[in-house]
């Protein structure tokens, strides 16, 4: 456990907290990362342990050699990790998976019946459930409605799976899941949590909440190694069809016949990832270990200094799905008026070294029912600072009041300077990023 910490400084180390890049105008500045969201920097807690274990790297399960025993034991034990992190249950088994896109469509093919969603999810947790049915819940203007709008759901028709997000990638507001466990339950369905945005963010118990699937991604959560994790109850995971036809998923194979192995294995065919497994056990670790008041302290300051600082320019906008949301993690979308969302990322790039996202967030219908063609998303996390969110408010209010001081044009549906004297590409000048330099 951690000592109470300031909330004006970063919680954790991550790589990249040093960087510098140019910019369009001449010149070098800190790099600030508002796009955890989309993927958070390792810590430094994983890249240790990357380091460590990089030299036993080898084949697991089926070597006998020395480092292919040490890269098993690593790999099965981040099993481990996981479920501790998660306090998964005993009937709970930990799947990997290469993110959560990947988690959700392994699930997708296990589920035996149809699958309820809401409108507002991201295309990994809308697109998935088609196979065996899927029933679209318009979002109410509140939390309390949308729920009400669920339980109605259920009740008329029975479902299979309740799958929702455990908080919203485009503005970051949590939904009541352990209510929702228990309305899922009661209607004789189960309940699948994206929690994707989540888990970075919010200590989450399988065990109290009553979640019966969990999917993240490692690159959200401070693990950028190619991992992802499904979490959920055994039966529908032994049962359903191997989600890859290949070696590591049976335990016999003849001419006409296969015997296929149980989950996890049964769903993890080929050389798993290993490195990138324990790239997530150790993020586990490391997030397991800070308090969760100290979490929360941290993110809830910078995200409240954030939205009542942009709420303070004119013409800025917030985005928001409910009027009375119990809850939002670090995720702060909004608008500017007269500003394209990209003409408004390419210039906070270009001019001030401040990455954040702009577009749909892959959650269309989301930002359709919310009446906007794109927005712009600020994403805090563990290395975030005060001074970093002040940075991104002066830039966005030196925007609205004098505009920008370079010309931005957009090509290909993307926003650019022009001219662009930043360098890009691997035949760039002395300056260029390391690894674009070949």
């Amino acid at each position: 456990m951690t000592a109470v910490l300031d909330p004006t400084c970063a919680l954790a180390t991550v790589s990249g907290a040093d960087l510098r890049v140019p910019l369009v105008q001449g010149g070098t500045s800190g790099y600030v990362n508002f796009d955890h969201a989309a993927s958070a920097p390792a810590l430094k807690q994983v890249t240790d342990r990357i380091s460590a274990l990089l030299p036993y790297y080898a084949s697991v399960h089926r070597g006998a050699g020395y480092a292919s025993r040490i890269s098993t034991e690593c790999y099965e034990a981040s099993r481990g990790a996981v479920s501790r992190f998660l306090d998964a249950d005993d009937d709970q088994v930990v799947v990997f998976t290469r993110n959560t896109t990947d988690s959700l469509n392994l699930l997708a093919g296990c589920v035996p019946g149809e699958t309820v969603v809401l409108d507002i999810e991201h295309h990994a947790n809308f697109l998935p459930w088609t196979a065996h049915g899927r029933r679209v819940v318009r979002a109410a203007d509140t939390v309390e409605e949308t729920v009400q709008r669920l339980v109605a759901e259920l009740c008329s028709k029975p479902a299979a799976l309740l799958a929702v997000t455990g908080a919203s990638n485009v503005t970051g507001e949590v939904l009541p899941l352990e209510r929702l466990a228990t309305i899922a339950h009661l209607c004789g369905a189960r309940l699948l949590v994206d929690a994707a945005q989540l888990a970075p963010h919010r200590r989450i118990s399988l065990r109290e909440t009553g979640i019966d699937y969990l999917a993240f991604s490692g690159h959200k959560l401070y693990a950028p190694f190619g991992s992802g994790v499904l979490v959920g109850r055994r039966d529908w995971l032994d049962d359903g069809a191997p989600y890859l036809a290949g070696g590591g998923a049976v335990r016999e194979v003849g001419v006409a016949q296969v015997e296929w192995a149980v989950a996890p294995q049964r769903h993890e065919a080929g050389s798993p990832n290993v490195l990138g497994a324990a790239a997530i056990a150790a993020a586990c670790d490391a997030l397991g270990a800070i308090d969760p008041a100290d979490l929360v302290a941290h993110e809830s300051f910078l995200a409240d200094r954030l939205r009542n600082g942009l709420s303070a320019i004119p013409g800025v906008e917030l985005v928001r799905i409910w009027s009375d949301s119990p809850d939002c993690v670090g995720i702060v979308a909004f608008t500017v008026a007269g500003y394209a969302p990209g003409q408004v990322a390419a210039y906070l790039s270009a001019e001030h070294a401040i990455g954040l996202r702009d577009g749909r967030f892959c959650a269309h219908p989301l930002l359709a029912s919310l009446g906007l063609d794109a927005a712009l998303r600020a994403s805090i996390g563990l290395g975030t600072t005060l001074a970093d969110t002040d940075r991104l408010l002066t830039a966005v209010s030196t925007l609205v009041t004098h505009g920008p001081t370079w010309t931005y044009t957009r090509t290909d549906g993307h926003w650019n300077p022009t001219p662009e004297t930043r360098p890009l590409t691997p035949d760039s000048p002395a300056g260029a990023a390391p690894c674009l330099l070949g």
